[in-house]
C-alpha cells in the first residue's frame, strides 16, 4: 500500500465528513425556515485498481440528498395570506428576473403594489377570473400565469344583469286579478330601484306578467305563463327579458337589460306566494379585505359582505420532488432527473389543498441532527489519525536514509 495513498484515502475521509457536516450545519441554522426542506450526505466507495502484492486505497465520494418531497409539520397562524400545503405540490413564484421556480414556504403578504410575496421576495402566482368564468389551467406550463394582486380598487358597484323570480300564482283567481310583488336591482352606477313585477290572470291556466319601472312608471317587458292542469309552468324558455333604460333621471346611469328566471313559477290552489327572487350586481362598497378557500380561490371581500373572485391559485408537481435543483431563498427549480413540472389546482389530481392561516415548518429533527454531528465530528477524528498515521510513517521512511 501507498503510504501516499493512505493519506489521500484519509484526507478524502476528512473531505467527506466535512461535507456531511456542512449539511447538518446547514440543517439546524434553517430548523425555523418555513418550507425548508432537510439536507442529508450520501457515502459511496471509490475503488483503486490492485494487485495481488499490493493494495491500493480508495476513498469515499459524497453526494448532497434533498427530502424535498417529505412534509413538515403544519403551525397555525394569525394571518390569511400564510398558506401551507396539505398534500402534495408546490406553489408557483415570481422571482425580481421574471423566472418562475417552485416552493413550499407560503409565508406571503401584501407588498407595496398589492402583490402577495413571499419572506425571500418570491411572488406568488396564479391566474385571473376573466369575466367571472373559472380559468383554465395550463398543464404543461406557466402561459397565463399573472401575479395575485389584493389591492384595492376604492369603491366598486356593479350593474344588475340577471336574477330570478319564483311564485305560486292562486289557480283559485278569477281572470282579471292582479297579483303583485318586487325585486330591487342595481344600475350601473350601484343605485338601487325597484321593480314591480305583476301577474294579471287572463284565462284558466294563464298569466301574464308585467315587470314595471316603479320609480318612472315605465312597463320593461310582458311574458305570457302557461300552465298544464297540474299546474306546472310549460312557457319556455321560462324567462324574461327586460328593455334596458339609459340616462335614467337623476342620476345619468344606466339600467341594463335584465334577464329574469321565472321557472319556479306554479299555479296551485294556495295563496299567492312570491318566493322574493335574486339579483345579482351590488351598490358601491369598499374593498374589506380578502379570503382564500381549500382551493386555492382568492376572493376580495367587500364591506358588503360580498365576495368576489379574483384569482385561482396554481400549483406544480414533478414526478420525483427530491431530484429538483435548490436554489436561494428556498425555492427550486427543475432538474434533470426530476421529471417535467405539470401544474394544477389545489384538490385535483395528485395536488393537495391550500390552507389558509398555516404554515409548513420546516422537516428538520434537531436530535437526529445532533446525532450526526457526533457521528461526524468522530469520523473526522478517525480520519485525521489514518492521515496523521500515514505523515510519520513517511517521516519514518525518509529517516531510514540518515
Amino acid at each position: 500500500m501507498s503510504l501516499f495513498g493512505m493519506m489521500r484515502t484519509g484526507s478524502s475521509g476528512m473531505n467527506a465528513q466535512a461535507n456531511r457536516l456542512g449539511t447538518v450545519a446547514e440543517n439546524i441554522a434553517n430548523a425555523n425556515t418555513t418550507g425548508y426542506k432537510r439536507a442529508s450526505t450520501e457515502f459511496s466507495s471509490m475503488i483503486l485498481p490492485s494487485s495481488d502484492g499490493a493494495y491500493n486505497s480508495g476513498g469515499v465520494e459524497t453526494k448532497v440528498r434533498y427530502s424535498i418531497g417529505t412534509e413538515g409539520a403544519k403551525v397555525f397562524t394569525t394571518s390569511g395570506s400564510d398558506l401551507a400545503l396539505d398534500g402534495g405540490g408546490f406553489f408557483i413564484v415570481e422571482g425580481a428576473n421574471g423566472q418562475e421556480f417552485l416552493t413550499r414556504a407560503g409565508a406571503f403578504t401584501q407588498d407595496g403594489d398589492g402583490n402577495l410575496v413571499n419572506a425571500a421576495g418570491y411572488t406568488l402566482l396564479g391566474y385571473e377570473y376573466g369575466d367571472g368564468d373559472d380559468p383554465t389551467v395550463v398543464v404543461n406550463g406557466f402561459d397565463g400565469l399573472s401575479k395575485v394582486n389584493l389591492a384595492s380598487d376604492g369603491l366598486v358597484a356593479t350593474g344588475s344583469t340577471a336574477g330570478s323570480m319564483g311564485a305560486n300564482l292562486n289557480s283559485g283567481d278569477a281572470v282579471g286579478t292582479i297579483s303583485t310583488t318586487s325585486l330591487i336591482v342595481y344600475d350601473s352606477q350601484g343605485n338601487t330601484r325597484i321593480l314591480d313585477f305583476n301577474y294579471e290572470k287572463t284565462a284558466d291556466n294563464a298569466w301574464t306578467i308585467e315587470i314595471i319601472d316603479r320609480e318612472s312608471g315605465d312597463s320593461l317587458g310582458t311574458q305570457a305563463l302557461a300552465f298544464d292542469a297540474d299546474g306546472v309552468l310549460t312557457t319556455s324558455p321560462a324567462t324574461i327579458t327586460t328593455t334596458a333604460k339609459t340616462g335614467l333621471a337623476g342620476t345619468g346611469a344606466d339600467l341594463g337589460s335584465l334577464e329574469i328566471d321565472l321557472s319556479k313559477t306554479t299555479q296551485l290552489g294556495y295563496k299567492f306566494n312570491p318566493d322574493g327572487g335574486t339579483i345579482d350586481g351590488n351598490a358601491p362598497s369598499k374593498v374589506a379585505g380578502f379570503q382564500i378557500d381549500d382551493d386555492g380561490i382568492v376572493y376580495v371581500k367587500y364591506e358588503n359582505n360580498t365576495l368576489e373572485p379574483r384569482y385561482r391559485i396554481a400549483l406544480a408537481n414533478v414526478q420525483s420532488p427530491d431530484n429538483l435543483v435548490p436554489q436561494a431563498g428556498n425555492v427550486y427549480s427543475q432538474g434533470v432527473d426530476s421529471g417535467v413540472i405539470v401544474t394544477g389546482f389545489a384538490g385535483s389530481g395528485d395536488f393537495g389543498n391550500i390552507i389558509s392561516g398555516a404554515l409548513e415548518n420546516s422537516n428538520v429533527d434537531i436530535a437526529e441532527e445532533l446525532t450526526a454531528m457526533i457521528e461526524s465530528q468522530r469520523s473526522y477524528t478517525a480520519n485525521s489519525k489514518v492521515f496523521q498515521t500515514g505523515a510519520d510513517l513517511l517521516d519514518v521512511l525518509v529517516n531510514l536514509k540518515r
